[in-house]
């Protein structure tokens, strides 16, 4: 019995061995359903959902290129040594400036579209206009305005009331208009996306309707008041 314990508490050399070779069996096994589970989820989505998905990824991939393009021009500009401190202010502004879009506190035009959401009173929960929303920032949506009032900003929240659907305490009535900046067909294929705002609000739960228009530009005017926080502090 003792010799056993033994044997067990100090594995030979091949028992070692093969207890790495078990391991990287069981590794190999685990990375192989994982890319199993992974390719059934992409195999399962129709061909135009993979196609537009594609062109959301290739358009991203795009805008960050050209982004680092425009930060690998600003830091020549600035190591040239020539106009540094013009570069630098006109750096600095632009940044302002695209902050206080960000933020909510200057407005904006550019290319977007227009959805009109209509539907049966009490219909338009509070899940499915965060869903909305969270559907036009994954397509690439800049600025998002609703009912030419609410500017959404990282702080929004929206929730239901006796009253209705409130966004940042505000009311808001049917029909909905949500108006978005940004490339206009992804926002409008993100929203049309199997699954979607357009299936959501088209469904039979919901008996509602979209409508949906790509415009060369779109004007955002109305401003969020930014808050002075509570309990947050410079670090």
């Amino acid at each position: 019995m003792r010799e056993t314990l033994l044997r067990l508490l100090r594995p030979s050399r091949s028992q070692l061995a093969w207890a790495v070779a078990l391991c990287l069996v069981g590794l190999a096994v685990v990375v192989q359903v994982q890319t199993i589970q992974a390719g059934d989820r992409y195999a399962s989505m129709r061909r135009d959902d993979l196609v537009q998905l594609l062109d959301g990824l290739t358009e991203e991939s795009e805008r960050l290129a050209a982004e680092v393009a425009e930060l690998e021009r600003t830091r020549d500009a600035l190591q040239s040594g020539v106009d540094a401190d013009e570069v630098a202010r006109a750096e600095a502004q632009r940044r302002a400036d695209g902050l206080a879009i960000l933020a909510g506190t200057a407005p904006a035009v550019g290319p977007g579209v227009r959805i009109t959401i209509s539907a049966p009173e009490g219909r338009i929960t509070a899940d499915l206009m965060l869903d909305a929303i969270q559907e036009l920032r994954d397509a690439g949506a800049e600025v998002i305005e609703v009912n030419d009032s609410v500017r959404l900003v990282a702080q929004s929240w929206v929730t239901e009331s006796p009253q209705g659907l409130l966004i940042d305490d505000q009311l808001i009535t049917l029909p909905i208009v949500i108006e978005a900046i940004g490339d206009s067909h992804s926002l409008a294929e993100g929203a049309r996306f199997r699954g979607g705002l357009v299936s959501q609000v088209e469904s039979q739960k919901v008996g509602g309707s979209t409508a949906i228009e790509e415009l060369d530009q779109v004007n955002i005017f109305s401003l969020h008041q930014p808050r002075a926080p509570r309990y947050a502090e410079p670090a």
